[in-house]
Order: structure tokens, then C-alpha cells, then sequence
């Protein structure tokens, strides 16, 4: 009688999981199934901080040397999220940056929803249709973090913010940020609703950023990077700000110009407080 070989539950769990983070390369499955793969020590630490529902890790034990991420494996092993170690050379075959980490997880997307969202005192939230490119929203998310912003409003459906190339950039601030997707009727609805002031950034703006006056709540408008604000987003807003340039350069890429808007709502609020 010929002997069969029958694959154990790890070697299961390996296949089907490596499978997983590859489909989830793709933004098809990734809105199917409501989750994103996540890799290195930094996001998987500020995941399991925020409180972020991981069904999947995935590690090597060679090469994961960072003591506390080592421990927050074992502390969701014992959690009881399914984690997988890998050989080497299987994770580098899956990671996509230069030097593989050694740890990456499967990651439930989170949503906040638009209602739900109240513009506190000192707070501001960033609104988007458009982002032409992934880096560029992986850096506002960083610098949203790094000057107190609460989230972004995605309009639409054209954004994706759980892209590899967004999570990578975001360096892990992503994590920390609140993400809402709704309609502009919705988002009209709401803003009438709320006691803050719609800001839109574009070249014909009627006032130097500089020198706006800042509310303590503040809804921020970006336009894509080469055809600016839609029609729909300047109907929204109360007010249009510039930023002021010299020489030939008359337009800045979007993570710049979003940084520099940001910065100065920061420092307006700050100087409130």
C-alpha cells in the first residue's frame, strides 16, 4: 500500500495565510474581505496598541530581533490569534520593503462612521477625494499624527487608504488616526450640523495661509495634486486659503502643501490653548 502524505494544521495555516497576503495585495479583495496586511515592528506594534483586530501574524523567528515585538508576539499567541512562524526565506518571498522585518499581520480594517464624529475644541480632521499618489496620503496621514489632527474624510470611493504603499508611507501613524468614507450630500449634511469652519487650500485663495485666523475646529480641504479642489469640495468650504510662493514654482505636491496647512492650524490651535 502506498504511503500518503497528509499535511499537518501548521503547514495548512502557512499556505493559507501566505495565500491570503498576497490576494491581499490587491484592492479588490481587500474591500471584499474588509482587511490589509501590515508589515515591520513599528505597525505591528502600533496596532496591537490601538486595540486593532488581527485575525492573522506571521513572523521568523530568525529574523524578528526587537525584544518587544518578540513579546507581543507571544502575548497574542497566548490571545489566541492565530501567529505563524515562518522560515527566513519564506518572509522575505512576502515582504515588500528592502529589509525584511520579520514580523507582518493581517489586520481588520477599522472604519468610523461620519455621524458618530464630533469636531471637538482643538481638533481638525482632513477631507480628500482624490489622491493621485499612495506616498503622498501615507505622508499627510504622518504629519496629521505629528500635528494633533483627529482623521481624514475620504468622499467617495476613489481613495484607499489601507494600500500598501499609504501603510508603508504612513509609517505607522495610520494606526492612530480615525478613517470615515461618506457622500458629499452626507458630508453637507453633516458640517451644517457642526460648530467648525471648512477650509479649502488652492493657488486663488483670498488669504495667505499664514495669516488665517483658525478656528478651533477646522475641517481641511485638499484637492487632488493637478486639478486642485472640485467644485464640489469649494461649495463646501467657507474659506480658501494660499500658500504664498516666489519664483517659477506655482505649484507644490500635495503632501508639502498639506503639511504646510496642517502645520499652521496646529500652531493657531496651540497658541489658543
Amino acid at each position: 500500500m502506498a504511503h500518503v502524505d497528509i499535511p499537518n494544521q501548521q503547514s495548512l495555516d502557512v499556505k493559507a495565510t501566505l495565500t491570503e497576503i498576497q490576494k491581499l495585495q490587491t484592492r479588490t479583495y481587500r474591500d471584499h474581505c474588509g482587511k490589509f496586511y501590515t508589515e515591520g515592528v513599528r505597525n505591528f506594534t502600533k496596532a496591537v496598541d490601538n486595540g486593532f483586530d488581527i485575525s492573522a501574524i506571521i513572523y521568523s523567528e530568525k529574523l524578528l530581533t526587537a525584544p518587544l515585538a518578540r513579546k507581543l508576539v507571544r502575548n497574542q499567541r497566548r490571545s489566541g490569534i492565530l501567529t505563524i512562524n515562518i522560515t527566513p526565506e519564506q518572509f522575505r518571498h512576502i515582504s515588500c520593503t528592502e529589509r525584511a522585518s520579520g514580523v507582518g499581520a493581517i489586520v481588520r480594517q477599522r472604519w468610523s462612521n461620519l455621524k458618530q464624529i464630533s469636531l471637538l475644541s482643538s481638533s481638525y480632521w482632513v477631507a480628500l477625494e482624490t489622491v493621485r499618489s499612495p506616498g503622498n496620503l501615507g505622508t499627510l496621514i504622518r504629519t496629521s499624527e505629528a500635528f494633533g489632527g483627529a482623521g481624514f474624510i475620504f468622499i467617495g470611493n476613489k481613495i484607499d487608504p489601507f494600500d500598501p504603499d499609504v501603510v508603508r508611507a504612513s509609517m505607522s501613524s495610520l494606526f492612530s488616526q480615525k478613517l470615515v468614507r461618506t457622500s458629499y450630500r452626507a458630508l453637507g449634511h453633516w458640517l451644517r450640523h457642526q460648530d467648525c469652519t471648512a477650509i479649502g487650500a488652492s493657488p486663488d485663495g483670498s488669504v495667505d495661509l499664514d495669516k488665517f485666523n483658525y478656528q478651533q475646529s477646522t475641517l481641511l480641504f485638499l484637492g487632488e495634486e493637478r486639478q486642485g479642489l472640485t467644485q464640489q469640495q469649494r461649495e463646501l468650504c467657507q474659506h480658501l486659503v494660499r500658500i504664498p510662493m516666489i519664483g517659477a514654482v506655482d505649484s507644490l505636491n500635495l503632501a508639502v502643501a498639506g503639511s504646510l496647512l496642517m502645520y499652521e492650524v496646529y500652531k493657531s490651535q496651540k497658541l489658543c490653548v
